[in-house]
C-alpha cells in the first residue's frame, strides 16, 4: 500500500515498478497506451511519474485498511515434515512456530548444518549431497516435504519433461524425495524469477514432473514477505504440489494489512520485544563509506553530486534503468529491500539509516525474522550468507498454518470416510 511506502512527488520507472509490483517493460507499455503516462523531471530530464497519476489509477493502493487477518490454525494432529535444501533453518524455524514437526532436515553447506544442530540438537540432520540420500524410511510417515530447490534449466526434447529429463538437477532430486516418501502434500519454493526462467520451461517441466509422480500443482503463486509481518521487500514463488489421490483444496495464507519497516526490525516493538542485540558486522573501504556519507535515509546513488554520481557508477551510470539498489541507504520508516548473501557488494549496498555501514549480522538477522537467539555458525561471511539464503522466519509460519489447515481438512476428511 502506497501509504505504507515512502511517500514523495515524483517516481522513477524502477521504484514505480517495484512499487506496482509490475516489470519496467509494463510500464513502459502503459505509457505508449497512455495507461499510466509518464513525464519528465525537469532537472535530470528522468522519465517519472507523478504520484497524483499512481493513485489514480491504482485507488487500492492509499487504502490502509484494517481488516484483521489471522492465518493461525491449531494442528490436529503430529504433522512431520521432511525439509530439503533446509538452509540455516528460516523454513524450517517458520514451520515450527506454526506448528508442525521437523523430523528430518537435509543440507549440504556445512555451516548451515553446524547452525541447524546448534540451535535445535533434536533435529535429525541429513548432512550432505542429497543425491546421496534415501528417503523411503520415511514413506508414508511424513506429511509434508519442503523444499527450496535452487533454479536450473531442463535440457529435454518434446513438449512434456519427465522424471528422468530432469535428471542431474536438483529438482529431480526433490521430486524422487517426494516420490519416495509418498506425502500427501509437498512444497517447494524459489524466487520469482523462475516464472520467466528459460521462458517459462522450466516451472513448465517441473509441473509435468509432479504431475508424472502423482501431484496435482496448484496454481503458482508469489508470495511477498512485507504481506507476511517481514520488514523486507522479499518475493518467493510457492510451488504446492497436492496428492491426486486427495481432493482438498490448499488455501495460500491472507496477506496482513499492516506493513512493517526497519524501525519494528531493529527497534522493540511489536515484531520484537527488545532492540537489537549488538554484533559483529562488515564495513565498507574507506572510499565507498566516503560515498556514501552523502546519501540520505531512502536516497540512493541519484541523489549524489552529478560528478560523484559519473565516477562511482563507471559505466554503468549511461545503463537504462534505475539500479535502485546502488548506494542505497535504507529509511527507518520503511521495508529494507531484499538482503543478498554479500551485505556490501556494489549492486546491492543496505546502508544503515544512521551509521555509514552495512547491517550488521544480528540486524540481517532480524530483517529475515529470524529470533535473536538463534545462532549463527562459521566466519562473518558464512553468517551472511546463510542468512540472506534463507526463507524469512515469518513467511515460513504463515505457510505454515496453509500447510495445517490443508492437513486437518484431508485428515479429517479420512475419519468421515472411515
Amino acid at each position: 500500500m502506497l501509504s505504507n511506502m515512502v511517500i514523495k512527488e515524483f517516481y522513477t520507472i524502477s521504484e514505480a515498478a517495484e512499487m506496482l509490483n509490475k516489470s519496467t517493460k509494463t510500464l513502459r507499455r502503459w505509457d505508449e497506451e497512455g495507461k499510466l503516462v509518464a513525464v519528465r523531471e525537469p532537472m535530470s530530464n528522468y522519465r517519472v511519474y507523478h504520484r497524483n497519476d499512481i493513485e489514480n489509477l491504482f485507488p487500492d493502493f492509499l487504502v490502509d485498511n484494517n481488516k484483521s487477518t489471522d492465518n493461525y490454525v491449531k494442528a490436529e494432529n503430529n504433522y512431520k515434515v521432511l525439509e530439503l535444501f533446509a538452509g540455516a533453518g528460516g523454513l524450517a524455524i517458520g514451520l515450527e512456530k506454526a506448528g508442525l514437526k521437523c523430523e528430518a532436515l537435509n543440507e549440504i553447506d556445512k555451516f548451515a548444518c553446524q547452525t541447524l544442530r546448534k540451535n535445535r540438537p533434536q533435529w535429525n540432520v541429513l548432512e550432505g549431497d542429497i543425491k546421496n540420500f534415501s528417503f523411503t524410511e520415511y514413506r508414508n510417515e511424513i506429511d509434508v516435504v519442503t523444499g527450496g530447490f535452487p533454479c536450473q534449466a531442463f535440457s529435454y526434447a518434446g513438449k512434456r519433461l519427465g522424471l528422468e529429463d530432469a535428471r542431474g538437477t536438483l529438482f529431480y532430486e526433490f521430486a524422487r524425495a517426494v516420490q519416495e516418501v509418498n506425502p500427501p502434500i509437498c512444497i517447494g519454493e524459489n524466487v520469482k524469477g523462475l516464472l520467466s526462467h528459460d521462458n517459462g520451461n522450466t516451472l513448465r517441466g517441473m509441473i509435468s514432473i509432479l504431475d508424472e509422480i502423482g501431484y496435482n500443482v496448484v496454481p503458482v503463486e508469489i508470495l511477498r514477505a512485507i504481506d507476511f509481518k517481514v520488514p523486507q521487500k522479499r518475493e518467493r514463488l510457492i510451488l504446492v504440489g497436492i496428492r491426486k489421490d486427495i481432493n482438498v483444496n490448499f488455501n495460500y495464507p491472507k496477506p496482513y494489512s499492516k506493513i512493517y519497516n526497519l524501525k519494528d526490525a531493529l527497534k522493540k516493538g511489536e515484531l520484537f520485544d527488545c532492540d537489537v542485540p549488538v554484533s559483529n558486522g562488515a564495513t565498507y573501504p574507506k572510499s565507498k563509506k566516503d560515498v556514501l556519507d552523502l546519501v540520505p535515509p531512502k536516497g540512493y546513488w541519484r541523489d549524489l553530486p552529478f560528478e560523484i554520481q559519473k565516477e562511482y557508477m563507471g559505466g554503468s551510470f549511461y545503463l537504462g534503468g534505475g539500479k535502485t539498489g546502488m548506494a542505497r541507504r535504507i529509511g527507518w520508516d520503511e521495508p529494507s529491500l531484499t538482503l543478498t548473501c554479500s551485505p556490501a557488494q556494489k549492486q546491492t549496498e543496505r546502508c544503515h539509516p544512521d551509521e555509514t555501514r552495512p547491517f550488521t549480522v544480528r540486524e540481517y538477522a532480524r530483517i529475515q525474522t529470524f529470533p535473536d537467539e538463534w545462532d549463527f555458525a562459521g566466519s562473518m561471511a558464512q553468517q551472511y550468507k546463510q542468512i540472506g539464503n534463507a526463507v524469512p522466519v515469518n513467511l515460513g509460519k504463515e505457510v505454515g498454518y496453509s500447510i495445517i489447515k490443508f492437513l486437518n481438512s484431508y485428515y479429517n476428511y479420512l475419519k468421515l470416510k472411515s
